[in-house]
């Protein structure tokens, strides 16, 4: 079910009122807070509980098997990670490796094709697979002991608010927090309600209403018709708005949840469009999955502590898989490819630090930094290459002037006032509360805000849409 949904505010409503009667012992905490889960994720499709339940029992098993293993824990990681990819890849990348072999096959004369009909891409299996990945390795380190309880260790890898989309919560953040029933305070479920709120604003007022605008710009007679460099710098900028609207909405919904029950899940998005680096960009964009492949793809690879090749090297391969991660499409691919483009150069002429010591250099950065990730985001959005190289092709085209597309794929002042919103809570999001936390007047100030979002959630909402994030 989703977030922007009727049936999960009646599900909401259910588990909240049934919340407080489980602080009596973990067993009954852990089995209610599966149970709702699994019933969240069934939503969609009840088999797909039976896949959910499958992953968890098989990290389960293979964390004990590695604490138990002695010096043979090595193999075991391997085989617990190796199984845990298997049951990835069988999903999302074995229609894509046979595509492409097929292709090559026939580049080389043969007739001979390959063939599978994949299964429908299980919604999340990306987030809890990389969840139970962690919770391996976490192990071989060392840095927690695996939970004896399979009903423990089933509540921190479905639990409903990071279930779909996250954030990747490592077990050594969550576990331990099951463990305990604390009675949420004040502040705490304040801080739980603004987060919804302004999650579900980004969501269904800012995101979902811009959609419609993308949808038409990639549809209308195929983006190669539109021949206009500024209509496609506008679409986007739209976009990039759209999905940090989409996935930041479900991040602070997520975690918004999770207050609300007393527990805490980190921080996802931290304003990435005003990075002075695209390091700095990845160290805000998706902190979660960041931190993953740093910690689990990038230092195991031997992160920089090996030369200035090998750094660049190891770079590569953990951005060029982190878009892999996103969708198994050569887009994706060339995505991730283009930000490990962007960080080589800049880790070569350090240019950002260069421009920053100029007067205004922090923004003169900034400003060059957004249509770089403007252009990557284009292979992220078209559905192909073929069409990512032509929009990019058009925004390139400095000939090309006209803005009668914008009219042509009817543009209207929403859109822009969508994006104008966005930016505004952008920087409202960027506050630090802690220096007001005794202000009623701050405190008043939000409580009206948060009624304005309500309202707007209520009567200015988008056509319905999924969560972006809940393709990969």
């Amino acid at each position: 079910m989703l977030f922007n949904s009727l049936i999960f505010i009646a599900f909401a409503l259910a588990f909240y009122a049934l919340w407080p009667m489980m602080r009596k012992g973990n067993a009954l905490r852990w089995a209610f807070i599966t149970a709702a889960s699994f019933f969240f994720y069934g939503w969609w499709d009840w088999r797909l509980v039976f896949l959910l339940l499958a992953s968890g029992a098989l990290n389960y098993a293979a964390g004990l098997a590695i604490a138990g293993a002695g010096p043979r824990k090595k193999a075991a990681l391997a085989a617990g990670v190796a199984a845990n990819l298997l049951l990835l890849g069988a999903f999302k990348y074995v229609s894509f490796v046979l595509l492409n072999v097929n292709f090559l096959l026939r580049a080389a004369g043969s007739s001979a094709q390959l063939a599978f009909e994949a299964p429908p891409l299980p919604i999340g299996i990306s987030f809890y697979t990389f969840m139970g990945i962690s919770y391996l390795a976490d192990i071989y380190k060392g840095q927690i002991s695996p939970t004896r309880s399979l009903l423990h260790f089933l509540s921190y890898i479905s639990m409903f608010p990071h279930l779909i989309a996250g954030p990747i919560v490592r077990g050594a953040h969550l576990l331990p927090q099951l463990t305990t029933w604390n009675r949420t305070t004040e502040e705490q479920r304040w801080q739980g309600t603004m987060l919804i709120v302004t999650g579900m604003f980004k969501k269904v007022v800012i995101a979902d209403n811009i959609s419609r605008f993308l949808d038409l710009a990639f549809e209308f007679g195929g983006p190669v018709t539109l021949h206009s460099m500024p209509f496609w710098w506008i679409a986007m900028t739209v976009f990039s708005f759209q999905i940090y609207c989409d996935f930041s909405g479900y991040s602070d919904i997520a975690r918004g949840l999770a207050k609300w029950m007393g527990y805490d899940f980190p921080l996802n998005f931290n304003h990435p469009y005003i990075a002075n680096s695209f390091r700095d960009f990845w160290a805000r964009w998706h902190m979660s999955l960041s931190t993953w492949f740093r910690d689990y793809v990038y230092i195991p690879l031997g992160g920089g502590r090996r030369g200035k090749i090998r750094w660049h090297i190891n770079m590569w391969i953990t951005m060029v898989l982190s878009g892999l991660w996103h969708g198994a499409a050569w887009t994706f691919v060339a995505w991730g490819a283009a930000h490990a483009l962007y960080l080589s150069v800049e880790r070569l002429t350090k240019w950002p630090e260069r421009l920053g010591r100029l007067p205004a250099g922090r923004w003169l950065v900034s400003a060059l930094l957004i249509p770089q990730i403007w252009i990557a985001w284009v292979f992220f959005r078209a559905p192909d290459m073929g069409t990512a190289l032509a929009i990019i092709k058009q925004m390139a085209d400095i000939t090309a002037l006209s803005l009668a597309p914008v009219f042509v794929v009817g543009v209207r002042p929403l859109v822009f006032l969508a994006v104008g919103v966005a930016m505004e809570m952008y920087f409202y999001l960027g506050i630090d509360r802690s220096r007001f936390a005794d202000s009623r007047a701050f405190r008043a100030a939000e409580f009206i805000l948060a009624a304005i979002m309500i309202l707007c959630c209520v009567y200015f909402r988008g056509p319905g849409a999924a969560f972006i994030y809940f393709q990969f």
